[in-house]
This record gives C-alpha cells, structure tokens and sequence, in this order.
C-alpha cells in the first residue's frame, strides 16, 4: 500500500512537472516573432537567335549568360525563392505571331534546388525572337503572391522584336498595380537604342539598369541583384490620393507610393497632436518623356483652407527625380482636449502638385510615380526654433557670430585710429 501511495505520488510529481512546462512552453512559443516573409527573385534569360553571338570573352553571349546563372545559382541566399524564366527559347521559326509568344517558366519560383536548375540552364540554346514585354508580364505573374519583396533581373542582348506591345509600357503597367515590383535590367550590347529601352524598363519600376561586356562582371551584378533581394527593406504602402482634402486618406507615419497624373494634384492627411513635429517629403518621379522645366510643390494648409507651410524644388531636364519636402511644428498646448483627457489632434492636409509637362504622344496615365514620406516627432521646445530664419535651434550661434565681428570691428578701428593719431604727435 505505501508503495502505491509513493508511485502514485511520484506520477502527480511528474505530470504536474510536464505540465507546468508544457503550460509555460505554450506562451513562449505565441510571443516568438513571425518569420519573415521570403523574398522573390525571377531570372528572365534572353535565348533569341542574337544570343550566338561571340562577342564576350571569346565565347558566345549564351554560354557567358550560362556561366554566370551557375555562379549566382551557387550563391543564392537560402531564403531567398528563386525561379527562371526565358524568352525565345523555343521556336524557331519566322511566324512572327508565334514567336511573339514565346516564353515560359523554365524553373518555378521557390525553394532552390540547385542541381535542378543548373540542369534546366543546360538545355538552353539561342532560338527565336525577343518578346520582352510577354516575357515581363509572366514574370510579373509568376511571383504573384506573398508579402515578402519581388524582383525581376532581365538579362537581354537586344531590344524587344515583337512590337507594338511597348516593354516600358509594360514596365508602367507592373508598376501601377501597386506590388511594388522592382524591374532590373542587363544589357549585354553598348547601343543606344537597347540603353535607352532597358534604361526606361528599369526606372518604371523603380530598378537599375546595368552594361555588361564581360563575364564576371555579369556575374557579380546578377548575384548582387539577388543578394539585394534577401536585404530587409521598407516597402512603401500604396495609398490614392483624393481631389481635395475632404476626401483625402488618412496617412499615419510611414513611406507610401501613389500616382499623379500630369496636371492633376493630390491631396493627403495627416493627424497632428499638440508637441509633435510633422515632417513630410514626396518625390515625383519622370518615368517617360518629359518637357524641360518643371517643379514640385507639398504644401501644408488646415482643413479651411489656410495655408501653414510649403516646400518647393524646380528642376530643368537634368534629372528623373525631383523632391521637396516640409516641416511643421505645432506647440504644446495647456487646454483644449477632445473631453476624455487627451490632447486634440489638428488634421492637417499635405497638397502634392507638380508642374511636368510632356508632348501630346505621350501617354498620360498611369500617372507619373509618386513616393511619399510621413513621420511624426517630438517637437523642439519652442515650435518657432524650426521656423526662425530656417536655422532650428541653431539661431543663437549666429548670433554670437554677428555680436563676435561687430565687437571685433570696432575694436580694429580704435586701435587703429589710436597708432594713426600716436604718429602723428610723434
């Protein structure tokens, strides 16, 4: 009977013990921060005919392309999913209809496996015709899905063969879906004309375009491109921007993208509490051809119209981009709550014009990038210190400054009035 009571005791002892750390394993377990989501990559290989070409290195353009998939394939991050997709691989004829819809996924987004997709390269040999707007739009396609980040490295020899489907209009078109798709591009031929394409694909969708002539730099910019991919980044949060304040989206501190038609202006909000600092800049972005001069404009105003703040910048063709961006202080306050203790917050409405202009040809929408930035701070001591001639706190040391020179002067002048008029008595 006691050796019942004690093996009876013993087995509570122990369930009790598994218990309570199953009971503390539960709650460490739900506080573990979520996995981040996995970027995706999709490398589009050009495999028309112009491929053969042996103009890198002494070897052929594909068998260069060839070289340097198998040393990024080497190299990919392991969260990092990973497919290929090729254009002009598989029809050789000269049906012009057919070989304009030529593309498909050689390997799927995903996990990688190596050996597969180095095999899956293998088999490629220059075919048929260079649809790179078809191609663009099954990538964009193929790597639907997930919160994590997407790019697509194009790697061409030429420009697109199979008009009137524009690749830079597909590019604006994968931009305006808002996924935040980024377009890089690789050009393995010094043309202007193939530039000028692959510079446009790129700067649509907020990517880089690169000129490649020799192998390794090939590969080392392919693996840079991936190894870019897997590094934490913001992404911006699409947002549209209203007609007129009314209207308008409430935006809290972050980093958003939008679009703004040629002509058109954008209305935005923002809550801003006694003590805090409101701090906004936007950028607008000239992804197709523009008339010289032009300017951006981000006001700040009440919900009545009164305008608080503004910041401008004009540029005149010299660059695709152009910023401005603004500050707004609100002081503390001793009363004036919203009745349950708190302070009242001031709506204020963030304007965004531009002033480009483009020829009649071109096309007006989507609407030109708009990325905008919102954050909120605690505010300087004395809200005007910000304001006060554009120097923040920073005022007194002029100050100083001024006093120091004018003391200064006056001092030379005496000292040298006093050794003229010493002279001349001696």
């Amino acid at each position: 009977m006691i050796t019942r009571k004690r093996l009876t005791t013993g087995v509570g002892i122990t369930l009790a013990t598994l218990a309570a750390g199953l009971g503390t394993a539960i709650p460490a377990a739900a506080d573990e921060a979520p996995a981040a989501p996995s970027p995706k990559v999709e490398l589009v290989l050009d495999v028309s005919g112009s491929m053969r070409t042996r103009d890198i290195d002494g070897q052929s353009r594909m068998a260069a392309a060839k070289q340097a998939f198998n040393d990024v394939l080497d190299a990919v991050p392991e969260q990092v999913q990973l497919g290929i997709r090729t254009l002009g691989a598989d029809y050789p004829g000269e049906d012009r209809k057919v070989g304009c819809k030529d593309t498909r996924q050689l390997y799927p987004v995903g996990p990688l496996d190596r050996t597969e997709a180095k095999t899956a390269v293998a088999t490629l040999a220059p075919t048929g015709f260079t649809p790179i707007g078809p191609a663009l739009l099954g990538a964009a396609d193929d790597l639907e899905g997930g919160d994590g980040s997407r790019r697509i490295v194009l790697i061409t020899d030429g420009e697109d063969t199979c008009g009137p489907l524009d690749p830079c209009e597909v590019a604006r078109e994968i931009a305006a879906r808002g996924t935040h798709l980024v377009v890089d591009t690789l050009g393995l031929v010094p043309n202007a004309k193939i530039r000028r394409q692959l510079t446009c694909i790129a700067e649509a969708t907020g990517g880089t375009y690169t000129a490649v002539q020799h192998k390794e730099e090939l590969s080392g910019r392919v693996k840079q491109l991936v190894d870019r991919a897997a590094e934490p980044v913001v992404t911006p949060v699409a947002t549209e921007g209203a007609a007129s304040c009314s209207g308008a989206p409430e935006l809290k501190p972050g980093l958003f993208t939008d679009r703004s038609e040629i002509g058109q202006h954008r209305w935005y909000r923002v809550d801003v509490l006694p003590g805090q600092e409101l701090r906004a800049s936007a950028s607008v972005a000239a992804d197709r051809a523009v008339d010289n001069d032009y300017g951006v404009l981000l006001r700040a105003v009440t919900v009545h119209g009164r305008e608080i703040v503004r910041g401008s910048e004009a540029g005149t063709g010299r660059t695709d981009v152009i910023s401005s961006g603004l500050r707004y202080p609100k002081p503390e306050v001793d009363d004036g709550d919203d009745g349950d203790g708190k302070p009242a917050a001031e709506t204020v409405c963030l304007q965004l014009a531009h002033s480009f202009s483009a020829p009649a040809s071109v096309k007006r929408s989507p609407g030109l990038p708009v990325e905008l930035t919102v954050d909120l701070v605690d505010g300087p001591d004395n809200a005007s210190d910000v304001a006060a001639f554009g120097l923040g706190r920073g005022w007194w040391l002029l100050g100083v400054l001024v006093l120091t020179g004018l003391v200064a002067g006056l001092l030379t002048g005496w000292i040298s009035r006093w050794r003229i008029a010493v002279w001349r008595t001696n």
